[in-house]
């Protein structure tokens, strides 16, 4: 069997399966979507992301018009209003570490999704412009630690009942919250357009409770225990720079997306003003051109894990932030619907790859720690927002449309080079440990 034939097939590295994974004949015909309809806990997160994708991707459009038309607030205060999710990373490190030392994923999970409760229904009760900056960056910051705990008891049933379908089930969880995300926004729209800002925000937080009905009063999986000692192992009272030690390849893989990510505040903010300022695309044509990036993402999440089986998970995405290069530099330099169009077809590309994979690469990246691994991958895209939406706003006052997206296009490449670099100590540490004893060794 060559290395490539299953993901993973050398215990200890970025490529592992599952911890204590069998792969027998009977697990091989084991189906992702029939494990996820047949469990109360994969059944339940499945629906309970798919709802917090919804609420979220409904308010986040409109955030900034209630800023400005409710609150009074200007333009430029409302941009800032992102820089509050800067506090996720904390927040999600902190719900992370918590979970790993008391093991109650689920009742982590609970009480971050009542904190997205109260913070959503707090700024849609918000009468000063001050109040949701601060709801946001201290109630919201918590409540985004709900997906990564959803994803580490996932990890720990996983563990507890191995199969080959392991990787699939996390791809169609995961599935769930891209699905809300396309729905999101459009309902959002329609809810602030019949019944107003508030009462969209309040749906929002509603989201964000009914998230526990799915799940009900499970309990969380109990953690399989440790067949030996593991380089990965992050003990609570360890020393501060050995914990940065050994949590360097999951930062370093982290900081990678965050790279990769970048490009879709770039994105979102400018490209529908350059299709209809510059381009003079009819707002129909536009929608189709935006729309078709997350129907791609949803179609080809599945076979991300299967042609992950072959090539190698870090290999793969090695070719999808590749991808993102092609995909910016389309954006700049095309100036066509048909240039345009695949653009958005290559960032669904990158997208299928790292929303079905990334969680579980971070998880194997620490897996003595998969809830904090969880919580620190998620929050990333709060510092890709950042990072995006800070040099993209400078970026086009520099050079202009379209070659703004250059800037996300070089940030992409940064990552490929990172994520190579990365496959190739992996690979070469996978080599040496399989190399037979030298003869001094043997005698």
């Amino acid at each position: 069997m060559s290395q490539h034939d299953d993901i993973g097939q050398q215990p200890g590295s970025v490529e592992d399966v599952v911890p204590g994974a069998m792969v027998g004949e009977q697990a091989a015909q084991d189906s992702a979507l029939r494990l996820v309809l047949a469990s109360p806990l994969y059944r339940g997160a499945t629906i309970a992301l798919f709802l917090a994708g919804l609420g979220q991707s409904a308010a986040a459009p409109q955030i900034a018009l209630f800023l400005t038309k409710e609150l009074g607030g200007s333009l430029t205060t409302a941009g800032l209003f992102y820089l509050t999710s800067l506090t996720a990373p904390v927040a999600g490190y902190l719900v992370g570490a918590r979970s790993d030392r008391t093991g109650g994923r689920l009742g982590l999970f609970r009480a971050c999704a009542v904190a997205g409760f109260l913070g959503w229904a707090g700024i849609a009760c918000a009468t000063q412009l001050w109040m949701p900056f601060v709801i946001s960056a201290v109630i919201l910051g918590f409540a985004g630690g709900a997906a990564s705990q959803i994803f580490a008891a996932i990890h720990d049933e996983l563990s507890v009942r191995p199969g080959v379908a392991g990787d699939g089930v996390v791809s169609v969880v995961r599935m769930a919250l891209t699905a809300g995300w396309i729905v999101g926004p459009s309902a959002g729209a329609i809810l602030a357009a019949r019944f107003g800002l508030r009462p969209m925000l309040f749906a929002t937080a509603l989201c964000a409770l009914v998230q526990l009905v799915p799940l009900g009063v499970l309990r969380t999986p109990s953690k399989p225990a440790p067949a030996g000692p593991s380089p990965k192992t992050v003990r609570p009272d360890a020393p501060l720079r050995t914990k940065v030690r050994t949590m360097r390849p999951l930062l370093l893989f982290t900081a990678l997306y965050v790279f990769v990510y970048a490009g879709e505040p770039v994105k979102y903010a400018y490209l529908p003003i350059y299709m209809t300022e510059r381009l003079h695309f009819p707002s129909g044509f536009e929608g189709a051109i935006i729309g078709i990036q997350p129907l791609v993402e949803l179609v080809l999440m599945p076979f991300a894990v299967l042609a992950a089986r072959r090539i190698g998970m870090m290999r793969l995405m090695v070719v999808a932030a590749g991808f993102g290069v092609a995909a910016n530099i389309c954006f700049a330099t095309t100036g066509s619907a048909p240039g345009l169009f695949a653009g958005q077809i290559l960032m669904g590309g990158v997208w299928g790859v790292f929303a079905a994979l990334g969680i579980i690469m971070a998880q194997r990246l620490l897996p003595s720690a998969v809830a904090t691994a969880s919580a620190i991958f998620m929050s990333s895209t709060a510092l890709s927002s950042a990072l995006g939406g800070s040099v993209g706003g400078l970026g086009v006052a520099v050079v202009g449309l379209p070659h703004v997206f250059l800037i996300p296009a070089a940030f992409a490449l940064i990552a490929v080079i990172g994520l190579s670099l990365m496959d190739r100590s992996t690979r070469k540490s996978q080599a040496s440990s399989s190399d037979p004893p030298s003869d001094q060794n043997r005698a």
